[in-house]
């Protein structure tokens, strides 16, 4: 009898009962009679039956998509917010023993962290400037997980929903700015062009044959758009003529003219 029962406990303690095989990505915290005895793993391992227990982990990084939330920016525009967290256990003791469930109290702490810091800055911010805020999440959460061996390696806001009402007036918020980029070009083109006028009408003043040299010009252009012929004959003293009138009058000259 005592033969039987030596061969009982002897395979109960030494059989395959006792011995574990973990994969590479996988640890095994081991706990002896309830007390923590460490972390066994990766490969082939052996426990004592019934008096060690294990826990495995996965210590792979997890990916994690937290559901939109409903927040208020600073600026009191109701907005829904939605991301992806990656985690990774760097210490499987602390994520047993540390927190009763790890994975809900990542996903809670993301959750929360997410929605305070997006309601901490103004619409604009949020559209804009999505990188400064996945930093701040992940600078937060990071630092709220590290007691439980928990490392957040990213956090990415995937979408942003705007209500209708908001939409509506970004877009005719982008339509006036558009609409000043063009008044003010339009207005920087006509004062260009008024001072290449002024400039041209100082030179045909010095220059009145000018004048007949660009009209000509035209009439080329016209002909050659239109395919006719037009002749237009004009003393070529006529600007001579102008502007010495034009100096009479200004002093106050009078102009003797044939009597018919």
């Amino acid at each position: 009898m005592e033969v039987i029962l030596g061969a009982i406990a002897a395979l109960l303690f030494f059989g395959g009962s006792g011995l574990k095989l973990d994969r590479e990505y996988q640890r095994g915290v081991i706990f002896r009679l309830g007390r923590i005895q460490g972390v066994r793993g990766p490969g082939m391992y052996w426990i004592m039956p019934i008096i060690d227990q294990k826990a495995q982990l996965d210590i792979r990084t997890k990916t994690v998509s937290i559901e939109p939330q409903e927040t208020v920016t600073s600026d009191s525009v109701t907005i829904k917010v939605n991301a992806v967290l990656y985690y990774r256990i760097l210490d499987p003791s602390k994520a047993i023993n540390k927190v009763e469930n790890y994975e809900l109290a990542v996903y809670q702490a993301a959750l929360t962290t997410l929605r305070n810091v997006v309601g901490q800055n103004i619409l604009d911010d949020v559209l804009q400037n999505r990188d400064k805020i996945n930093i701040k999440v992940q600078e937060i959460v990071d630092e709220i997980t590290e007691p439980w061996g928990v490392v957040v390696e990213r956090v990415e806001m995937k979408d942003v929903e705007i209500p209708l009402a908001m939409q509506r007036a970004m877009a005719k918020e982008a339509e006036a700015i558009r609409e000043k980029r063009a008044r003010i070009i339009k207005a920087d083109a006509e004062k260009e062009a008024s001072t290449q006028l002024a400039a041209a009408a100082r030179n045909i003043d010095q220059n009145p044959i000018a004048l007949e040299l660009r009209r000509l010009q035209m009439l080329t252009e016209i002909g050659a758009e239109n395919n006719t012929t037009t002749i237009i004959m004009m003393p070529s003293d006529f600007m001579n003529l102008a502007k010495t009138l034009t100096d009479t009058i200004k002093n106050n000259q009078t102009i003797d003219l044939p009597k018919n």
